[in-house]
């Protein structure tokens, strides 16, 4: 069986070095368990789209959250006159 060449030193992986490729790999995969009550789980589902997990829905929101946060500062500048064009300075 070829199994390769342990990282960087040009001679044959060794059950070790397969161990530990397969440990830092699958260290990448972890995941988190988070509770939610019911009715969250349900609104979490309606406004997942087609095709996504939990994590993609909460990763899009929290990244729609990000940009309605940046807008609403963008106003609060404009309506405080914090705001210089800059054809005035």
């Amino acid at each position: 069986m070829d199994v390769g060449l342990a990282c960087g030193t040009g001679t044959p992986a060794t059950d070790k070095d397969i161990n530990s490729m397969v440990s830092i790999e699958s260290m990448s995969l972890m995941a988190t368990t988070v509770s939610l009550d019911e009715e969250t789980k349900d609104m979490l589902q309606r406004l997942g789209r087609k095709g996504e997990t939990y994590d993609d829905v909460i990763r899009r929101l929290i990244k729609e959250a990000g940009w309605t946060q940046l807008d609403d500062r963008w106003n609060e500048i404009l309506e405080s006159d914090e705001f210089i064009p800059l054809d005035e300075l």
